[in-house]
């Protein structure tokens, strides 16, 4: 039986008795795609495609510093046992979520930068944009929780340890975290349920919740009102309760007539301060451009918006490296321990053979081997850091 036909100008040869064709002919007349349904197209940097490559450069060292400095804080501070304490462990917290964030944003966009890997499906892009924002906030959450933890322990430091244990400290990251995922969980459910258009390139490198959001051919003003509300009520709540703490601590400071106690409470807060200053600039200019940023070209809008993700995870580890003593001490153990071990070993054993042969000690000035039994009783061990005599 032949094939009944329509032809038209633009579409050619229309058969209605080949299912494909007639597929892709209705879903085209919807605005639907008539290829992969399940499927995003992720760009890039619009307008520098042909820079992918020497972009990835920059962009895969800021990422694997990031790992590489968090992964040693967490790795120090749990196998240090004096650094558990509230202060670390909300380190700990803020390393783990600069590691959820760059690692839910890096591995994708160095797949588009290097290998031209551009298609995620649309499951895929929803789970990227929720680990992405919950991150977010539990990143903000993390940062409030650290503005307390500052101003009891300048303002009310006699109590310090009565007031923020560590399981206190468990209960408010749990607290952080829970409402991370109940308030960011409704945006890929709101999207799920949108009807998406046939275009669906997303120039960006990543999913983020207002790309994906326009790229349906439905309303999302719900989706628009909502991701407003989550970015101003909830980071703004935090941002208030932070400038709050650091307010009571200004007055403290201000209280005290020591120019000395002034300092060392500015210092106690420089670490915080210089992440507060890397973290919340860039999500409200990444979240007002959006929505209001038309006359901004879109390569500038994402290369910040991935500064973002990149950037405080591989300052931070090394903001509170410098300004921690005791960290930078533990770090310095760990990274340098093996090498000091090899060389205190051979120092060591050429020690002992000077001592006990005495071929190279002159008459009356070879140490015996009690001066150096005295000398390990008193803390000079090769194996750790030697104590200054």
């Amino acid at each position: 039986m032949p094939s009944i036909t329509q032809k038209s100008p633009e579409e050619g040869t229309l058969s209605f008795f080949d299912p494909d064709q007639c597929i892709n002919h209705l879903m085209a007349s919807f605005n639907f795609t008539p290829f992969d349904s399940s499927t995003f197209i992720l760009t890039g940097l619009p307008g520098l495609e042909a820079a992918h490559v020497w972009i990835s450069i920059p962009f895969s060292m800021f990422y694997i510093l990031g790992l590489l400095g968090n992964f040693t804080i967490l790795f120090v501070i749990g196998k240090e046992q004096t650094l558990h304490k509230p202060m670390y462990l909300l380190l700990c917290m803020l390393g783990l979520t600069e590691i959820s964030i760059s690692t839910t944003v890096g591995p994708k966009a160095l797949c588009i930068f290097c290998f031209n890997l551009k298609g995620i499906t649309v499951g895929g892009c929803l789970a990227q944009m929720f680990f992405l924002h919950a991150g977010s906030m539990m990143h903000s959450a993390v940062l409030v929780t650290m503005a307390f933890d500052r101003y009891v322990a300048i303002c009310n430091p006699l109590r310090y340890s009565t007031i923020l244990t560590n399981a206190r400290i468990a209960k408010l990251g749990l607290v952080g975290l829970i409402r991370a995922v109940l308030f960011i969980l409704p945006m890929p459910l709101l999207l799920s349920r949108q009807p998406f258009c046939a275009n669906r390139i997303i120039p960006h490198t990543y999913c983020d919740h207002m790309a994906i959001a326009k790229m349906s051919c439905g309303d999302i003003t719900v989706n628009r009102m909502y991701g407003l509300v989550v970015a101003f009520v909830f980071i703004g709540s935090d941002l208030t309760l932070i400038a709050l703490s650091y307010g009571l601590i200004i007055r403290a400071v201000l209280r005290i007539s020591s120019k000395k106690a002034h300092q060392k409470a500015l210092k106690t807060c420089t670490a915080h301060i210089c992440v507060m200053l890397m973290s919340y600039p860039f999500f409200f200019f990444s979240t007002l451009t959006h929505r209001f940023g038309q006359g901004i070209a879109p390569y500038v809008h994402i290369i910040l918006a991935n500064l973002y993700c990149l950037i405080p995870p591989m300052l931070n580890p090394i903001i509170y490296g410098a300004k921690t003593k005791v960290l930078r001490e533990k770090v310095g153990k760990y990274t340098c321990s093996s090498s000091f071990d090899s060389r205190s070993t051979q120092s060591s054993a050429d020690t002992r053979h000077d001592t006990f042969s005495g071929l190279q000690c002159t008459a009356g000035n070879c140490p015996s081997a009690g001066t150096y039994a005295n000398l390990s009783s008193a803390g000079c061990s090769f194996g750790g850091s030697p104590k200054v005599l």
